[in-house]
């Protein structure tokens, strides 16, 4: 009798345990073992977790309309996962998550900020509305990687306690891409930037012009799209973004926090333009389009006036569009230019952008000329280039194409991409220091990194994933994390966490064999 009776008891505790537990399923309490690229400053923990519910709210005090709009974003990212409202308002409660500018605090500077969780709250502190925007990609890393999912998942949604202080190295972290020798849709382009934007990536270069391709419409010269822009390397139909939805990208990158950098490459790189207007040829005759991958080729006629008018209207209706503070000039593989011509040319044409309110960024043969104040050089192949424009005061932005050329292939596996600079894994992208790269060009002299996709071979958006991630988040902690704080070892373990998030957000990664992938379901991608 006591048997059967205990055995009725142990049934109705289990009965009533078991659901209790399911109901109240825990999540990780130690902040310390988050995987939070780029790694931050300081990670502390203290044991205990906070719950997202559907009475969390987002504040953002005294209504400001700059938080207000990042409070949007981040209610934007958590909706669709939880089901929960997220509104974003002025008080505060219990569960809510505050976002703070504190423009007194000159710890934070320009986007660093502290991500405070207590049991009870969220704070995310910062300097600027920026500050704070990056700030919310750590929150969004530290919550499970099902976050991301369109649709309403189970849950739960825990965040461990502790703070996490954090500010970048360089104020300069980028990505390029190339749209001229294939195009790439403007939706295309929203995606990437959403998906640099995770790892506090600031600047996205876009390579508007090439020989392959005119991709901004500039009313005053029509034929430069109607004609230049019609093609793309292997033949295909090209396109073009017209100033209307130029203008919507750079508003869609600045809510962001990215920063447009727009480029006119020249005196070379320039067959889509000469294709268009002959009168930019020294023979005055137009140029038939080009389709190839070969370079050097083609120059502008530095010697005509209509040249520089040409650059003048150009460049001002590409500044008045581009509330950034930078145009890219090219200035690259001019090998048609005679020497003799190409340094009175970008002298002159340094003139022009400064005159529309820029600063002038050049590839490094740009160095060769005299460099105007607050030109930026672009160093991606030559040493000694870069070397001559730090000895003209000029500051450098870093693009080694051995460490950080996204076009480059893998191994010699790959089926997209080049290898002219060498094959990049994962880890030689990760493993320098900008600050100790070159000899003569320390950390006062750089500006920051960045990381291009040249895209000869690169056809969309699963294309672009796949030759950007991962090596992307790897330049990213190489531009955000000083470099003393940074290990392979360590990384790699935080980025095998990131596989979940990425398979997750449909991501087309390279499963590196150097990582040792946690991917949490099926993979998704095409694995090209």
């Amino acid at each position: 009798m006591k048997t059967i009776t205990l055995s009725g008891t142990l049934l109705l505790l289990l009965t009533l345990v078991f659901p209790f537990q399911s109901c109240t399923k825990t999540g990780p309490t130690d902040l310390t073992q988050s995987c939070i690229i780029p790694k931050p400053l300081s990670v502390s923990a203290d044991g205990e977790a906070f719950r997202l519910t559907k009475r969390t709210n987002i504040v953002a005090p005294d209504g400001d309309t700059a938080l207000v709009r990042v409070g949007e974003y981040l209610a934007g990212l958590l909706k669709p996962a939880t089901g929960y409202p997220f509104p974003v308002e002025k008080a505060v409660h219990k569960g809510s998550i505050v976002l703070v500018v504190s423009e007194n605090d000159a710890e934070y500077g320009t986007e660093g900020y502290e991500l405070d969780i207590t049991r009870k709250q969220v704070t995310i502190t910062a300097g600027t509305p920026a500050g704070v925007f990056h700030g919310i990609q750590t929150l969004r890393q530290i919550l499970p990687p099902e976050i991301e999912e369109s649709s309403v998942q189970p849950g739960p949604w825990i965040l461990p306690t502790g703070i996490v202080t954090d500010k970048p190295e360089y104020g300069y972290r980028g990505a390029m891409l190339d749209v001229s020798r294939h195009f790439f849709h403007v939706d295309e382009v929203k995606r990437f930037i959403d998906l640099i934007a995770l790892y506090k990536l600031n600047f996205l270069h876009l390579h508007l012009s090439d020989d392959q391709g005119w991709r901004i419409e500039i009313k005053s010269w029509p034929k430069l799209t109607e004609i230049g822009g019609k093609t793309e390397v292997g033949g295909g139909e090209g396109g073009f973004y017209t100033q209307e939805q130029y203008s919507d990208l750079v508003q869609y990158a600045m809510n962001r926090f990215i920063t447009i950098v727009p480029e006119i490459d020249m005196p070379g790189h320039t067959n889509a333009a000469l294709a268009s207007y002959a009168e930019l040829n020294c023979d005055g005759k137009a140029r038939d389009l080009y389709t190839g991958t070969n370079v050097g080729f083609s120059t502008l006629c530095t010697g005509k006036e209509i040249v520089y008018k040409f650059i003048d209207d150009v460049v001002g209706e590409l500044a008045s569009l581009t509330p950034g503070p930078y145009i890219h000039i090219g200035g690259d593989e001019s090998h048609a230019t005679p020497m003799e011509d190409y340094i009175p040319f970008e002298n002159r044409v340094q003139q022009i952008v400064r005159k529309h309110g820029k600063k002038v960024i050049g590839w490094d043969e740009i160095a060769n000329a005299t460099l105007a104040p607050n030109t930026t050089v672009h160093y991606w192949a030559e040493k000694e280039n870069a070397l001559k424009g730090v000895k003209q005061g000029a500051k450098v932005l870093m693009s080694p194409a051995n460490r950080t050329y996204l076009d480059m292939q893998y191994d010699s596996t790959t089926a997209l991409g080049l290898h002219w600079a060498g094959y990049i894994e994962v880890d030689t992208a990760y493993r320098w220091d900008p600050a100790h790269l070159v000899e003569g060009i320390g950390r006062d002299d750089i500006i920051g990194i960045e990381a291009p996709l040249w895209s000869e071979t690169i056809t969309d958006i699963k294309d672009i994933e796949y030759m950007v991630f991962p090596r992307i988040i790897a330049l990213a902690e190489v531009g955000w994390t000083p470099a003393k704080l940074r290990s392979w070892d360590d990384f790699r373990s935080r980025l095998a966490c990131q596989g979940t998030r990425l398979t997750v957000m449909d991501v087309n990664f390279y499963r590196s064999p150097r990582i040792n992938w946690s991917t949490g379901k099926e993979d998704t991608g095409t694995g090209k």
